[in-house]
């Protein structure tokens, strides 16, 4: 029943989104005019270092663009409409799935964009595309729930951003250490931080079904 719920949701959507194709067109722009300033600013081969956390940056607030119309742009109407018809457990992992193959599809497109103007410095491209979805998974998935937090503010784009910079902090941490392993071209690959980055997205979808009830009911 949930599972049919969410097969429904996702593909609603999908359908709102090419509707309203400039909001993702918008996203879009901005990647490429920020990963071109970049290149502008910079003009030559830069150090792994400044690479690694510059495209975390373009990528950090992409997502937060990207993912803030989660909840925010639905109307009082479209949510209570949803209410009355499906769980909401139903609603919160149909965004979050929603979302992850969204940002999964930016992030990838951010890096070639960023590959294309800024150069392209990783030794270990495997391992690179393995953190790259991984932190768009978490990305989504604690954005998707702070985007529905928010929603229940007059002013929620700015509570939006105060809430999510503080909790993605860990996330990007684990994320830096293992793209930053990637550039260098580590022999081996370090599962610790992987089993890190996969705990973290475990523990934020788990939290995000078990609390998002509540906050419906509101």
């Amino acid at each position: 029943m949930v599972i049919k719920q969410i097969k429904y949701l996702i593909l609603k959507e999908l359908k709102l989104e090419m509707r309203n194709k400039y909001a993702l067109g918008g996203i879009l722009l901005y990647v490429v005019s920020t990963v071109f300033v970049s290149y502008l600013s910079f003009k030559k081969i830069i150090n792994p270092s400044t690479w690694n956390a510059l495209f975390w940056i373009i990528l950090l607030f992409a997502s937060i663009n990207a993912i803030a119309k989660s909840f925010i742009s639905e109307t009082q109407g479209r949510l209570l409409y949803l209410y009355t018809l499906v769980s909401p457990q139903a609603v919160i992992l149909s965004k979050i799935i929603y979302n992850s193959l969204l940002l999964s599809l930016l992030s990838t497109l951010c890096l070639m964009v960023y590959t294309l103007f800024v150069g392209n410095l990783i030794q270990d491209l495997p391992l690179f595309l393995v953190t790259l979805l991984l932190g768009s998974f978490g990305f989504s998935s604690l954005l998707t729930m702070v985007s529905a937090i928010a929603s229940k503010s007059s002013n929620n784009f700015t509570l939006m951003a105060i809430l999510s910079l503080p909790i993605l902090i860990p996330l990007l941490m684990v994320l830096i250490k293992l793209s930053k392993n990637a550039i260098d071209g580590l022999e081996h690959w370090d599962y610790n931080y992987l089993m890190v980055l996969l705990f973290l997205n475990v523990i934020i979808v788990a939290l995000s079904y078990l609390l998002f009830r509540y906050l419906w009911r509101d």
